[in-house]
């Protein structure tokens, strides 16, 4: 039996695991991480590289190793220099540079020793602790689990879209869709939905491509933010009213508020201003109502009938639902645990993330106790160093 077992191998679980062996809570031999793919961060590289990011949005001081300066460090020691990897006011790193880290520190901690590749099917409370069931028949014990698991599988597709695609197979496409084909095998001009992060730098990825073939449609105006929420929520200024608040419907409205949702920092606004100069890229805003395809090319149209932009391909950065990961098995866990969830269905832990005996959640799953950041990099800190408090 392991000592710790850590459902998820992206963000949450990586920065999980960091905790637990450099805080010298466990050796990588006590510690099993179950996920899907085939090595850690697979998703998030995939989702990154796919709209070509090229700064992340976060400052250098958030990354999955304990040490806060550990990236600046790393840094510094980087052939590329300090200065060619950080940008603007809040250092925020490079992709290329972030990634460097995290590959020194999974090597670092030799994770790979501690991977499993598997789709879990069900868990289950043991004696001694806590047994999770894969598809392969397998089975893995472990004294503590630790749910680090996301709903990057849970797609959002706008209704006209998810019509299109079902009726008429049309060449509409999800950019985090793991199935997308590649760039080259679509046809032009593209119709980028969206208007928030996603979206904007996949347009700029597909207008050094496709020079003056691509549009991007958004619903709003831009909404020019540094960050997906006020850095107060980093700290003691928001998160102390936060957790004062009783009620977890009022919770829930504070997260919501809280959330700059489609928004996109103001270095990206004035590189995609740039582009549109040039004459490599369109902007619309739009509201989309229905559409067709006919004679290989999909049509777009507005609640008046009016036809508002024809297209060979569309590709939605329209995000993921804000729905209860672990879908498939989680339910089941929860009823049979007699564990306690909020009218929204997330759970409701101490402030150790504790939902269970021995049972600790990160990610959305602990965003009613950490609050609109749980999903971040700095949320995945703030959650481990709770978690390895409680032990």
């Amino acid at each position: 039996m392991f000592k710790w077992i850590i459902v998820g191998g992206g963000i949450q679980g990586v920065t999980m695991a960091s905790y637990l062996i450099k805080q010298k809570k466990i050796a990588v031999e006590d510690l099993i991480i179950i996920d899907q793919h085939a090595e850690p961060l697979a998703n998030w590289r995939r989702c990154t590289n796919a709209i070509s990011m090229a700064y992340l949005r976060s400052p250098g001081v958030h990354h999955l190793d304990v040490n806060p300066f550990s990236l600046d460090a790393f840094a510094k020691n980087n052939v590329a220099g300090e200065a060619a990897s950080f940008y603007g006011r809040y250092k925020r790193p490079s992709l290329l540079l972030f990634e460097n880290h995290c590959d020194h520190l999974i090597n670092d901690l030799e994770l790979e020793q501690a991977w499993v590749q598997g789709t879990v099917e069900a868990v289950s409370k043991v004696t001694a602790g806590w047994q999770v069931h894969l598809q392969n028949a397998q089975k893995v014990q472990g004294e503590n689990l630790v749910l680090a698991i996301g709903n990057s599988e849970q797609l959002s597709w706008p209704e006209w879209a998810a019509a299109l695609k079902e009726q008429f197979q049309a060449p509409v496409h999800h950019i985090f869709d793991p199935s997308l084909p590649d760039f080259g095998e679509m046809t032009a001009p593209f119709t980028v939905i969206g208007g928030g992060i996603t979206a904007v730098h996949l347009a700029m990825k597909l207008s050094a491509l496709f020079p003056e073939q691509v549009t991007l449609l958004k619903r709003h105006p831009f909404r020019i933010r540094d960050f997906d929420s006020d850095p107060g929520w980093l700290g003691p200024k928001e998160q102390l009213p936060f957790r004062k608040a009783v009620s977890y419907q009022k919770r829930r409205n504070l997260i919501a508020q809280a959330r700059h949702k489609g928004s996109i920092p103001r270095d990206l606004h004035i590189k995609l201003l740039h582009q549109q100069r040039k004459n490599k890229l369109r902007v619309e805003e739009l509201q989309i109502h229905h559409a067709r395809f006919e004679k290989d090319a999909i049509q777009l149209y507005d609640e008046t009938g009016r036809m508002i932009q024809q297209s060979g391909t569309v590709l939605l950065a329209t995000g993921f639902e804000s729905m209860m990961p672990g879908g498939d098995w989680l339910p089941s866990v929860i009823k049979e645990n007699g564990l306690q969830c909020a009218n929204c269905g997330f759970p409701i832990v101490n402030g150790n993330l504790q939902w269970g005996q021995n049972l600790y959640v990160m990610g959305s799953l602990a965003e009613l106790e950490i609050g609109p950041i749980a999903k971040n990099i700095s949320g995945a800190r703030q959650a481990a160093e709770r978690i390895i408090q409680a032990q």
